[in-house]
């Protein structure tokens, strides 16, 4: 049977507007899984250009490159600038989850 051709798969190529941006970052907050939360960061920046991301946000662009990446622990203000400079802003909502 001969092989199947395949092309590597890159999130980035599919986040083209700002609903496709908002719905894939709230599913990984939803998710709640901080290295979800990063590789979704990661993807949606490069989308847009991970050296306008970084020119914005302050990191340079390999800083940033490497918080977002999936050895990465961005600072907590890192993600917050990434999140503005892509013209986002975070919200606090209640949750449908049972409260401890």
């Amino acid at each position: 049977m001969p092989a199947t051709p395949t092309r590597p798969w890159d999130a980035a190529d599919h986040l083209n507007t700002l609903e496709d941006i908002v719905t894939c970052l709230e599913a990984a907050f939803e998710d709640g899984d901080p290295q979800l939360i990063t590789a979704a960061l990661a993807d949606v920046a490069g989308s847009r250009g991970m050296t306008k991301i970084a020119s914005t946000s302050g990191p340079a662009p390999e800083s940033l490159c490497k918080a977002l990446s999936s050895e990465g622990n961005p600072a907590f203000a890192t993600v917050l600038k990434a999140v503005q400079s892509l013209g986002l802003q975070l919200s606090v909502v209640p949750s449908s989850a049972p409260r401890p």
